[in-house]
């Protein structure tokens, strides 16, 4: 993956969105891979719609990827109000065990294209987001694991690991935040992924797969084993300053680029003991720190580091930062005067009816 901003932003540009709708779900289809710099703050939804509203004109050929990014808006704006901690609206059934499948986790399920999905999320922190409902699925409804330890497991190895749009996007497959489990046999598997494999455990009729007893080959669990390595403080404060407060999900290297200011990363170790992430991802999230200029590391808690510093301290408004304390900023949302509905539908609904204002 690209880090430099300049590299980012050609990324953007380069995205032709109209032939995602047809091929998204492939394979080999026509997704963005903007997500990773989305999730770590660097591109807003708000600022990828603008370009392309600038490059096309109009939202209509390209409505169903504006809706994506409807979507990551959404479950941020749910993670506002909600702990996505806890089944949302129903409690999870058919539920045998509470850590990992021990297949899923060692790439061992006997389906290839799973396996060389895992493989691949390990190996460059990605995985196409079709397959990530087949894992999930398998780990939850075939697998009868709790979605929880399946979402901090694929959270953790994850570049654009994004706790509201895992965690509920595994929710709604395990049927905790929707009205059905969402289930994929191997036909479907085989349909999307360029595979012909037969005789797995999810070689079976749809009609069999929602009451089959949970395969012999997903039975034994382990426990997740990542653990986040973090790098060594270099911050050197002026305490007269304020200070401009980033995060893993903050790197926006024009956010107040125009003032003098302490640019601090804060890494809390106390977070990422509850939500690890692995050593890929963190060093992604160094590498793109490195865009924005005079950027000091802070690894520490924010009650440590507000001891140190007597200015105003500015952070964006964000889930995981609502212990701070100071001045707090909104995000770059798609539209921030659109209120929360009581679905994702009704929402989209209303926020197509000001989408084409924004410019």
């Amino acid at each position: 993956m690209v880090t430099q901003y300049k590299d980012i932003l050609k990324l953007v540009d380069a995205f032709d969105p109209r032939s995602y709708v047809a091929s998204r779900n492939y394979k080999s289809g026509s997704v963005s891979r903007l997500s990773p710099y989305i999730s770590r703050g660097v591109l807003s939804t708000r600022m990828i719609y603008e370009s392309l509203l600038e490059r096309f004109d109009t939202i209509r050929p390209f409505e169903k990827f504006v809706q994506e990014l409807a979507w990551r808006d959404y479950w941020q704006r749910v993670w506002q109000v909600q702990n996505i901690d806890e089944d949302i609206l129903h409690p999870q059934d058919r539920l045998s065990h509470f850590e990992m499948p021990e297949a899923i986790v060692r790439a061992k399920t006997g389906i290839r294209a799973v396996d060389d999905a895992i493989k691949e999320l390990y190996e460059t922190g990605y995985m196409h987001n079709h397959m990530r409902m087949y894992v999930a699925s398998i780990v939850c409804n075939v697998g009868q694991s709790y979605w929880k330890e399946g979402a901090r497991w694929m959270y953790a190895h994850l570049l654009d690991a994004d706790w509201g749009s895992n965690a509920l996007s595994w929710q709604w497959v395990a049927g905790t935040n929707s009205s059905k489990r969402y289930y994929a046999n191997q036909d479907n598997i085989n349909k999307y992924f360029d595979s012909e494999q037969r005789g797995t455990f999810l070689d079976v009729s749809y009609e069999r797969i929602t009451d089959m007893p949970v395969p012999e080959i997903l039975e034994p669990e382990v426990q997740m084993d990542v653990i986040t390595e973090l790098p060594k403080s270099n911050a050197a404060l002026n305490p007269e300053l304020p200070t401009l407060l980033y995060t893993h999900y903050n790197l926006d290297p024009n956010w107040h680029s125009d003032i003098n200011a302490n640019r601090v990363l804060l890494l809390e170790p106390d977070h990422f003991i509850e939500y690890p992430l692995g050593s890929k991802t963190i060093q992604f999230v160094l590498e793109l720190s490195k865009n924005i200029p005079e950027i000091q590391i802070y690894v520490g808690s924010f009650a440590t580091l507000r001891q140190q510093v007597k200015g105003d301290i500015y952070f964006k408004e964000h889930p995981f930062s609502s212990h701070f304390s100071g001045i707090r900023e909104s995000r770059d949302w798609l539209h921030p005067e659109i209120p929360l509905e009581k679905s994702f539908f009704r929402y989209w609904k209303e926020l197509k009816k000001v989408l084409p204002e924004i410019a």
